[in-house]
């Protein structure tokens, strides 16, 4: 992708993966005046695998384009929440209003070709809270959370509690503290007297790992999610596999 031609132009870029030490996805938002050059100084971070970049088939993006698009970028991926973004803060540019008028043009067309492309950073998390039957519940030490399965995961309320110590586990499965440290880091989860509390909805990539943040510690999330009748994941997915055409017969 690099040999291309477009890849000597001015634009912005997103490289993105698997943070090993969270599991969560995770994305850098940048713009540079020769794309190319810039992408080779992130080849030491071993666990980017997609490379996506977009620059004008005119050749008309100056560097305060660029740099008032990845503001946007970044901004509009930060309050999302879906990914982790790699560099969270950057300058933007002022730009007079005609140019940014075009430029906001050129956004939502980014907008609308980087979900073709594989690449779910500005995909915003759906809220149907409202759906009372889809909600579900996690409790512990009369701590509660709620939350809903989705398309993605699993999305962990606003307003949902977490226990504020760790287990002592951790120390040796630090998935859930690593990936607690970046919620708090993120201002997703906010310490409040003895709890965490979830400032925003935010969507995990499974139901046990937001029962692990919940938690402090591994857990198993088809037990520990469960309806308001108190039936659990797992004995609603085997439910649902006896109920279905071909299943377990009574």
């Amino acid at each position: 992708m690099l040999n291309r031609d477009e890849a000597a132009k001015p634009g912005v870029y997103f490289l993105s993966g698997i943070n090993p030490e969270t599991g969560r996805e995770r994305v850098y938002i940048g713009e540079a005046e020769v794309i190319r050059n810039r992408i080779k100084g992130h080849m030491d971070r071993d666990f980017w695998k997609s490379l996506v970049f977009f620059v004008s088939k005119d050749e008309n993006l100056t560097k305060a384009h660029i740099k008032y698009l990845e503001g946007k970028l970044i901004e509009t991926a930060r309050s999302i929440g879906r990914f982790e973004l790699e560099n969270a803060q950057a300058s933007g540019s002022h730009l007079p209003e005609s140019d940014a008028a075009d430029m906001d043009v050129f956004f939502s067309r980014m907008e609308q070709l980087l979900p073709i492309l594989g690449q779910e950073f500005l995909k915003p998390v759906v809220n149907e809270a409202n759906k009372k039957s889809s909600l579900l519940f996690c409790e512990i030490k009369g701590l509660k959370a709620t939350g809903r399965q989705t398309d993605n995961g699993f999305v962990v309320l606003k307003g949902s509690e977490a226990v504020l110590s760790e287990r002592p586990s951790t120390q040796k499965y630090q998935y859930a503290a690593n990936l607690r440290a970046t919620l708090r880091s993120d201002g997703i989860l906010e310490e409040k007297s003895d709890r965490l509390i979830f400032a925003s909805d935010y969507e995990f990539s499974s139901p046990s790992a937001a029962a692990a943040v919940i938690h402090g510690g591994q857990a198993n999330g088809l037990i520990a999610w469960k309806d308001v009748r108190g039936v659990t994941l797992k004995e609603r997915e085997e439910m649902e596999v006896q109920q279905a055409p071909g299943g377990a017969e009574e």
